[in-house]
């Protein structure tokens, strides 16, 4: 599977996600505890944009994310 078909698969999967995601709904939607991603916004494996003490996630950077596998 090449990354535009992976990327196609992605975005179908996170498509009834918003475009910007918060803190919650991007664990949620990797199935992974709070611990687990706080430790990928803090080692910066996953962009994020922190706004005050919240942190904001483009649905097209989990994608990258993923399609990568860093």
């Amino acid at each position: 599977m090449n990354a535009l078909q992976k990327q196609e698969a992605y975005s179908a999967m996170l498509k009834e996600y918003p475009d910007i995601l918060s803190f919650e709904q991007m664990c949620r939607a990797l199935c992974i505890s709070p611990k687990t991603g706080y430790k990928l916004l803090q080692d910066e494996k996953l962009n994020s944009i922190k706004i005050g003490r919240a942190y904001r996630i483009p649905k097209i950077h989990m994608i990258a994310y993923l399609i990568n596998g860093n």
